[in-house]
């Protein structure tokens, strides 16, 4: 009789028996393996702040690279510069990290200022205030993030034209042009390490003409800095 029972309970309760059943069957759904969260995500993110502190030893003289669209001859002078920067910049991130594989990334607003001392040349130092833009390479999960970078401003020099000094600064008021490429290391969301190139220009936009001729200074060489995350880290979500 005991065989009876069990079939007749198997019979009245048919899902209970499939449903222990199929749990006791492995899934054949494959496992689906998510990407790793990118943490990068809370080193670039809109509206973040940041303090940077960069210097450079810029040895190497060229002509002015933009010569060919004004017309005016490819050539360097013999007086020759040597330019050593200081520019402290807080930088504003100005979104978020978007953009195709290659080029994603975000950038950032420059606001700089600038004193720069001459051990090569005939004046001594140059202030000056310059702004601009960078741009952020930011592949998922790299600590190591390219950059490049273009800033224009205006300032001040000693000049030695006018003391008659040939090929020197023709007037104190100048402008100024810098542009840059790099690559940043990011040790946490607060701190990190840039290294790379950076050109330099400096002249007066030939305001000092005709009493004195506008050469101009052109310069490159490497630049290095540190950069320091202000206000509360904030976190940003993985994506």
């Amino acid at each position: 009789m005991t065989w009876f029972f069990v079939m007749l309970v198997c019979l009245t309760q048919p899902a209970r028996f499939l449903a222990q059943e199929s749990k006791s069957q492995p899934s054949e759904d494959p496992v689906q393996n998510s990407e790793p969260a990118d943490f990068n995500r809370s080193i670039y993110y809109k509206n973040k702040l940041e303090f940077s502190l960069e210097t450079g030893w810029l040895t190497i003289n060229i002509p002015f690279v933009f010569d060919v669209f004004l017309g005016d001859a490819y050539t360097e002078t013999p007086l020759k510069y040597t330019l050593v920067p200081v520019i402290a910049s807080l930088r504003w991130q100005m979104g978020d990290v978007k953009g195709p594989k290659i080029l994603r990334g975000n950038w950032d607003l420059e606001f700089s200022g600038s004193v720069t001392a001459i051990p090569r040349g005939p004046e001594t130092r140059y202030f000056s205030y310059i702004m601009g833009i960078r741009r952020n390479l930011v592949p998922r999960n790299w600590r190591i993030i390219p950059y490049f970078d273009g800033r224009a401003g205006l300032g001040n020099i000693d000049a030695k034209g006018p003391k008659g000094v040939q090929y020197a600064q023709g007037q104190n008021f100048t402008f100024t042009l810098n542009m840059g490429s790099g690559v940043r290391y990011n040790f946490n969301p607060r701190y990190s390490i840039t290294a790379g190139l950076n050109w330099m220009h400096i002249s007066n936009l030939y305001l000092s003409e005709p009493r004195y001729a506008n050469y101009g200074i052109n310069v490159y060489g490497p630049m290095v800095g540190i950069d320091i995350g202000l206000g509360k880290h904030q976190r940003k979500a993985a994506q």
